[in-house]
């Protein structure tokens, strides 16, 4: 069935304007709240930092309505960013849900107001199995922050819906200040993009992350002669592999250049019968590290028009060839 296009009609200016002037008053707010909870951070924030290394089993985050929807979105968030999390709902956490939580995890609990009473069953079971618990909401007199071990203060600020009432600046603060808390995590756990790339190895972001290492073709497969050999014992070589080049080295196994198709073509009128490969071969090929990101071997080939690239080990003392990496390869893993 063929779609038919939706028609949607042109906004009055009137409305126009006040959509607009809503817009700018939400974001103002939300700029404003953010400014405070900046100024505000303090030693709270580092204990709670400080607290969720030490858990030796899981975070367990947990919420009610809208805060629940943002505990959700940072369990996601911190499990993705190298600290185990999950969510548990609290009013399930009541109905048996309580066995998800052990004496090895530590509670991170959200609440703007921090007196639902679907949390008081949670935080309960949190002080009877010392449990650690981290709160946060704006009042510290609350329910849940006068039981919180670590408490995450944040501003109190008026919610930017018209009456003042829909969760709107306050879950804001909330996901700013988790994601705060995510970030500060992943700088101590040195958490890095490889291990990123584990967590996250489906879609664009995977495929951003792979690493050459991950693509090329190793030290078996190379099409590799010594510069000196003649350069008819060189192109049997390079029959033997599938890449369209063969690779010279010297004596000591090092890079120096290469032969390919069009270094053949552009000498088809020499006689090259007793010609060795380093006569004919480019010298100062193209090369990329194992460690670089495989993004970066495309560019490089797209740019310089080849492809295929030697990868050099960034370990090795001497520039030894490693690896093979060809166009193919990376638009196999969805490179481009």
């Amino acid at each position: 069935m063929r779609a038919v296009p939706v028609k949607v009609a042109e906004p009055a200016s009137s409305h126009l304007d006040g959509d607009l002037a809503a817009a700018q008053r939400v974001i103002a707010a939300a700029g404003d709240a953010i400014t405070l909870l900046k100024k505000s951070l303090g030693a709270d924030f580092t204990r709670a930092v400080e607290m969720l290394l030490a858990v030796k089993g899981r975070v367990i985050v947990s919420g009610i309505g809208k805060s629940g929807h943002i505990a959700r979105k940072l369990a996601a968030t911190l499990a993705s960013t190298g600290t185990p999390a999950h969510f548990v709902h609290p009013s399930e956490a009541s109905h048996g849900d309580l066995g998800e939580v052990t004496r090895q995890d530590a509670i991170l609990m959200l609440s703007w107001g921090g007196e639902s009473n679907e949390l008081s069953d949670l935080i309960y079971y949190a002080k009877r199995f010392r449990i650690p618990l981290i709160g946060m909401g704006w009042n510290p007199e609350s329910t849940l922050l006068k039981a919180a071990d670590v408490k995450l203060v944040l501003p109190k600020v008026r919610e930017a819906c018209p009456h003042g009432l829909a969760p709107t600046t306050s879950t804001t603060l909330m996901l700013v200040l988790g994601d705060a808390l995510a970030v500060a995590l992943m700088q101590r756990r040195d958490f890095s993009a490889d291990q990123y790339h584990n967590l996250h190895p489906g879609g664009a972001l995977g495929r951003a992350l792979i690493r050459v290492r991950d693509l090329m073709h190793g030290p078996e497969e190379l099409p590799l002669a010594e510069e000196t050999a003649p350069l008819r014992q060189a192109l049997k070589a390079m029959e033997t592999h599938n890449f369209g080049c063969i690779g010279l080295v010297d004596k000591k196994g090092v890079l120096t250049g290469i032969i390919t198709d069009g270094d053949l073509r552009r000498n088809f009128d020499r006689d090259l019968g007793d010609a060795k490969a380093c006569e004919v071969m480019t010298r100062n090929p193209k090369v990329v590290r194992a460690d670089q990101l495989a993004a970066e071997a495309v560019a490089l080939m797209n740019d310089k028009q080849i492809t295929v690239l030697f990868v050099l080990d960034p370990k090795a003392r001497l520039p030894k060839p490693a690896g093979i990496l060809h166009i193919h390869d990376c638009l196999r893993a969805g490179l481009r």
